[in-house]
C-alpha cells in the first residue's frame, strides 16, 4: 500500500495507534482538564444528554491528515532514513515548531490556563511521537 514514496498502512496504523493514545490521554486526565477548562461534565453533552461524536470524527480526520504530512515529512529525509529513530525525532521537532507554538499563541491570546495548555500540548506530543514511531517502525513501503 504505497503512492508516491509513502506508506499508506502506515499512516492508517500511525492514525489509529495516535487516536487510541489521545483516548487514553484525555481519560486519564478528564478532570484536571475540565477543571482548566472551567467546564464541568454536564456542559460538554448537547441536546438530550448526549455527547456529539462530531468532535470525535473531527479529532480522527485532524489526525489522519497530521499522520500523513509526517509521513510525507518523514519521507524527505531521503532513502533508507523513514526509520523509528528518525520518525520520533521528526515528531518531535515539528510538534515543538508548530503545534506548541500555535498552542501557546492561541492559548496566550483567549487566556487560557497553563494547564490547559500543558494537557493540550501534552497530548499533542503524544500523538506526534505514536505517529512518528509508527510511521518510522513501519519503513519506506
Amino acid at each position: 500500500m504505497a503512492f508516491a514514496g509513502m506508506n499508506y498502512l502506515a499512516i492508517i496504523a500511525a492514525t489509529v495507534a495516535s487516536y487510541i493514545f489521545g483516548a487514553l490521554w484525555y481519560n486519564a486526565l478528564a478532570k484536571p482538564w475540565m477543571a482548566a477548562l472551567g467546564v464541568k461534565p454536564e456542559d460538554l453533552k448537547g441536546p438530550g444528554g448526549k455527547v456529539s461524536p462530531v468532535p470525535f470524527v473531527i479529532a480522527f480526520l485532524a489526525q489522519l491528515v497530521m499522520a500523513w504530512m509526517l509521513a510525507g515529512v518523514i519521507g524527505h529525509l531521503g532513502p533508507g532514513q523513514i526509520t523509528l529513530r528518525n520518525g520520533v525525532i521528526s515528531a518531535a521537532f515539528l510538534w515543538f515548531g508548530f503545534v506548541m507554538t500555535t498552542l501557546a499563541v492561541n492559548y496566550a491570546f483567549a487566556r487560557r490556563r497553563p494547564m490547559l495548555a500543558a494537557i493540550d500540548g501534552g497530548h499533542w506530543l503524544g500523538v506526534m511521537l505514536v505517529q512518528g514511531a509508527v510511521i518510522g517502525a513501519f519503513g519506506a513501503p
